[in-house]
């Protein structure tokens, strides 16, 4: 998937009258070492009467010496570049061995090749070197790693990784070096861009290059084309790019690191050099770099720029896979499609759910195998917020269970959004619904916590005309504990531990009465239970009275949430009659109105239905993580941990 754009670079001289046009430079053909491809070029000379030279010059680079056999009135140099934006990693390079970490030192055949490249930058006269400012600002701003040592095994220690030395040279001159368009000719001193901590692009480069070589790095001036392409779309964290496609000329550093050759660091941006960055001339001062250079008689003269891009290519992306016209080619057929659908009254249902990770990080277990994550809870809450805001204002958001998958040793989380088309509410008050994953502050007492939720349980039930004698609360099971703890291998022996020559285990009697006697101390309730489901007969809500062997409801153990671990199981006999489930395309009519209705004493009262023969949720086996239902769940109001 690439992006091919076409660069279009006009410089124009508009002579007063015709002049003598002396020999001139041309630096702008992208250098050979450009890791953008690039697919065409062109230079248009005017006046066409002229002669030109291509060469490369000491350092490689290509240069075209132009000559004009006659006065001209008008000197127009035109730069047409195809260039192929295929994302490039700045970091994709290999580094020898000797020079993953800094500091480090050329070998002596490679130090003499870069000598014009490590000779320090005069900010006063001739061979000063920097001055004690600039000095003062490395000692101050750039890491001191220690020196690299090897020990008996071979194992390295000490140093710092050169990517990461790099990195953090490069973003401190951003950091203190403001960016400004400067139009005067020539380049700041370093000493000049810190003392005004402000600077055009070629200046940050400039000092750049100044710091690497104190440094003992071999680092060279850079002149090139920047393109930036906007965006498919907006960023999620931080600012966006450029609003529409934009090229200009541009400046940065590049620094030779061995075994990866030369590296563009961008001081402007504190990044590293990309696709973006075409390099046109590289050498060790700014004087030798200059895009064009020359001269004419004097004259009076006016002077014209230009610097556009467009794109000629683009191929289908992730985040662009068709263009505006191909869209709507998709959404005409899409409607043509639906057109015959509904005129043959063929319904259809999507199943399925998006999958959303994050950008960032993805690498660690929340984002690729484990079920749950601190981060990933955080994303999942931010999200839910959103799409409540802009679907579901007035509705509900339910955190609970979400789909447990093979293997996993227990079930997802899910956050559910669930709100009335029509627009009436289905909760008033946000204020009241508490945050599952907030660390509290929970103050009540554990049983202060289960009077609450009884008091709760029973407002509800009264809401549901299910009267108070069917309301019931849940324990956790005493029995597990006492197995737990009977299956401890070393400790004193459990007072109540059953001996398996008991002769109580043989007889029904005898069993009922052990779980009889755990049975009586059960404490304080986990939660209350209020058996519910659709009237099967009529409007409104029905209920069964639940038919325990136990004196009590016992939950199953685990640590779910109580709603999940009810001993359905234990409620009845058997299984629940069939329900024939409701067409999704059915008509069902006007919901009724979100408007708070009278107190619980104008509440049909509930019918109770026999527990065997009614649709009362209930299940043929159970977990020890939670319980398995087939039909509709009781409601259940549990007490805070």
């Amino acid at each position: 998937m690439t992006i091919r754009v076409a660069l279009d670079h006009r410089t124009t001289y508009r002579f007063e009258r015709p002049v003598t046009i002396h020999p001139h430079t041309v630096r702008l053909r992208p250098a050979p070492h450009s890791r953008t491809p690039i697919e065409a070029y062109s230079l248009d000379i005017t006046p066409k009467n002229h002669f030109i030279n291509w060469q490369q010059d000491a350092f490689g680079n290509y240069l075209a010496r132009l000559v004009f056999p006659e006065p001209a009135s008008e000197l127009s140099i035109n730069v047409g570049v195809v260039a192929d934006m295929t994302v490039i990693n700045p970091f994709d390079f290999f580094v020898e061995d000797y020079a993953e970490h800094v500091p480090f030192s050329y070998p002596a055949d490679l130090r003499s090749d870069l000598e014009p490249y490590l000779r320090r930058v005069d900010d006063g006269a001739p061979g000063s070197g920097p001055s004690a400012q600039v000095l003062e600002w490395i000692d101050q701003h750039v890491p001191k790693p220690e020196p690299v040592t090897v020990d008996a095994d071979g194992e390295k220690s000490g140093g710092m990784r050169i990517v990461d030395f790099l990195v953090a040279v490069n973003q401190a001159v951003q950091r203190d070096v403001a960016y400004t368009v400067r139009l005067e000719p020539g380049v700041q001193s370093p000493d000049e861009t810190l003392t005004k901590a402000l600077g055009s692009c070629r200046d940050s480069a400039w000092l750049l290059v100044s710091v690497l070589r104190e440094l003992g790095l071999a680092a060279r001036f850079v002149s090139g084309y920047l393109v930036q392409l906007t965006s498919d779309i907006s960023s999620i964290d931080g600012p966006d790019g450029p609003a529409a496609d934009f090229t200009d000329l541009h400046a940065w550093a590049e620094v030779y690191v061995p075994g990866a050759g030369w590296i563009g660091l961008d001081a402007t941006s504190g990044l590293f050099a990309g696709e973006g960055h075409i390099p046109l001339s590289c050498t060790p001062h700014p004087s030798a770099a200059a895009p064009i250079s020359g001269a004419t008689d004097f004259v009076g003269v006016d002077f014209e720029f230009s610097n556009t891009v467009r794109r000629v290519h683009e191929d289908p992306r992730v985040t662009k896979p068709y263009s505006d016209e191909q869209w709507e080619q998709v959404a005409a057929l899409g409607r043509h499609v639906d057109s015959i659908l509904s005129d043959r009254d063929v319904r259809l249902t999507m199943g399925g759910e998006p999958t959303f990770v994050s950008a960032f990080g993805t690498a660690t277990p929340q984002w690729e195998s484990a079920a749950d994550g601190p981060e990933k809870r955080e994303r999942a809450a931010e999200l839910a917020e959103l799409l409540r805001r802009r679907w579901a204002t007035g509705g509900i958001t339910h955190h609970g269970q979400g789909k447990w998958y093979p293997g996993e040793p227990l079930p997802r989380w899910q956050i559910g959004l669930t709100w009335r088309t029509d627009g009436e509410p289905l909760w008033r008050d946000p204020a009241l619904l508490d945050e599952p994953w907030s660390p509290g502050p929970y103050l009540d007492t554990p049983t202060e916590a289960a009077d609450k939720a009884r008091v709760l349980a029973h407002a509800i039930a009264a809401r549901l005309g299910i009267g108070d004698d069917l309301v019931l609360p849940g324990y956790e099971d005493p029995l597990d504990t006492v197995l737990a703890e009977a299956r401890q291998p070393r400790g004193d022996r459990p007072e109540d531990d059953v001996e398996p020559d008991d002769p109580a285990l043989a007889s029904e009697t005898g069993r009922a009465g052990i779980v009889d006697r755990h049975d009586a101390t059960v404490g304080t309730p986990a939660g209350w239970i209020i058996p519910v489901f659709p009237d099967p007969d009529g409007e409104g809500w029905a209920t069964a009275r639940w038919r325990m062997r136990r004196r009590h409801v016992f939950l199953t153990s685990g640590t779910s949430p109580m709603g999940l671990r009810l001993p359905l199981s234990s409620v009845a006999w058997g299984e629940a009659p069939a329900e024939t489930e409701r067409s999704t395309f059915e008509e069902r009519g006007d919901l009724p109105s979100g408007e708070p209705s009278g107190g619980a004493e104008s509440v049909r009262p509930a019918p109770v239905l026999p527990i065997d023969t009614s649709p009362a949720p209930r299940s043929s086996s159970s977990s020890a993580r939670g319980t398995s239902s087939r039909s509709s769940r009781p409601c259940s109001a549990s007490r805070m941990p």
